[in-house]
């Protein structure tokens, strides 16, 4: 109890002392304030940047963990579509694996105001649009209901947009597609994927691609006829289990000579470690600067406070004041002052993380926006006080070092 009361008495002592010499304090704490706020917002913006590199890496190549398969055999030939499918879901099913999909890449003539231009396109399942983070400009990306309609859903970039005048996406722009059962597609969304107008790609769902039934692009005899490749999305620590039992059971349903070559694409397989850990060091290693440069105005300000305090340093030591109190008394100045500072500096961190700026200067925008992070704030608050503990060291022991009798005659 004696030394909670100490310690309350000393921080209401300190409190005081700051307010008699606020000015002085308060320009030595704009540096602690600053740093403290960058510091903070530095961890912050760490988490925010890490997340943005984790979602672009799982557009390119899916979320953990991600097996993907294509069924081959020691005589090239294609795998029957039907029958694969067919071993894909019961294996799927057995095993409770809830997000799947088919996806081919391939390119097709597409009549377009401009006139018959070759089209990029990929065909794939709903849940593709989830496994792989899938970004939409415009629009929306596709749904289970989608399947069911006559005319095609189709997401397309910015380039074929433009090639087709850029309508507005409620008048439900649509063009033509041929194959061995023309149709027409109907647009729902725009990516903002380009290539400075000569990339023109779609996107559409892959029981529409089986339906149409588009006319491969004719690139000479030995061309390659695409297939189609099947995903699963499963949790990362069933991954190596269930490649093993996917493998055993569609294997077994296409018959001797077939193998199913699983394989995970995602980041997770092959990426160690924190990828940004190099920039959190380099600028985390700037704040720390700023703060030490902040914490030296502060040595430097409380040096020429206790320098004015001898006199009072003195009377108290002659009243009975022990060196621990008057050296505890005068670090806590510190202490406190870089406390309040760090304080303001978390919650301007807050502000400015908290600022849809953020999100704008990101090259691609942040589906799943982390929280602010305790963590930063604890790291600003701790780094706060370590400063003004070390700030106020040197000039504690200056006060300890006070003679009573000399410090009187002054």
């Amino acid at each position: 109890m004696r030394l909670l009361t100490s310690i309350a008495a000393a921080l209401v002592e300190a409190w005081g002392e700051l307010r008699v010499s606020r000015l002085r304090v308060m320009l030595s704490l704009i540096g602690v304030a600053v740093a403290v706020a960058a510091l903070t917002a530095v961890t912050a913006l760490g988490a925010i940047a890490e997340q943005s590199l984790r979602e672009q890496q799982e557009r390119f190549g899916g979320r953990p963990a991600l097996l993907s398969l294509q069924p081959t055999n020691s005589a090239g030939e294609a795998a029957d579509s039907a029958l694969t499918t067919a071993a894909f879901d019961a294996a799927a099913e057995r095993y409770g694996i809830t997000h799947t999909s088919r996806t081919i890449m391939d390119q097709t003539l597409v009549q377009l105001p401009t006139g018959e231009t070759p089209v990029q396109f990929q065909a794939f399942d709903a849940d593709y649009v989830t496994m792989h983070r899938l970004a939409i400009r415009e629009g929306r990306w596709f749904t289970d209901g989608d399947a069911e309609r006559f005319a095609p859903a189709v997401v397309i970039n910015r380039d074929l947009w433009q090639m087709l005048g850029e309508p507005d996406l409620s008048t439900h722009p649509h063009f033509p597609l041929s194959g061995v059962q023309p149709t027409t597609a109907v647009v729902i969304g725009v990516t903002g994927d380009d290539c400075q107008g000569g990339c023109p790609t779609m996107n559409l769902l892959y029981d529409d691609y089986q339906r149409v039934g588009f006319t491969p692009m004719d690139y000479g005899p030995d061309s390659y006829v695409p297939q189609p490749t099947y995903e699963a999305w499963v949790p990362p620590s069933q991954a190596k289990e269930l490649m093993k039992r996917l493998d055993s059971s569609i294997s077994a349903s296409l018959g001797d000579g077939w193998q199913t070559n699983i394989s995970r694409n995602d980041y997770a397989a092959y990426l160690d470690g924190d990828p940004l850990l190099p920039v959190k060091l380099g600028v985390g290693g700037v704040a720390g600067l700023v703060l030490l440069l902040g914490a030296l105005g502060l040595v430097n300000i409380s040096l020429v406070t206790v320098k004015y305090r001898v006199r009072e340093i003195g009377i108290r030591r002659s009243f009975g004041a022990t060196a621990g109190r008057v050296f505890f008394g005068v670090m806590m100045e510190s202490v406190v002052a870089t406390v309040v500072a760090g304080l303001i500096g978390v919650a301007l961190a807050v502000a400015v993380m908290k600022s849809p700026l953020v999100s704008m200067m990101m090259s691609t925008p942040v589906q799943d926006l982390p929280p602010f992070p305790i963590s930063a704030a604890i790291v600003g608050l701790v780094s706060a006080t370590a400063v003004g503990a070390l700030a106020g060291l040197v000039p504690a022991l200056v006060a300890v070092r006070v003679k009573p009798i000399d410090a009187i005659r002054l």
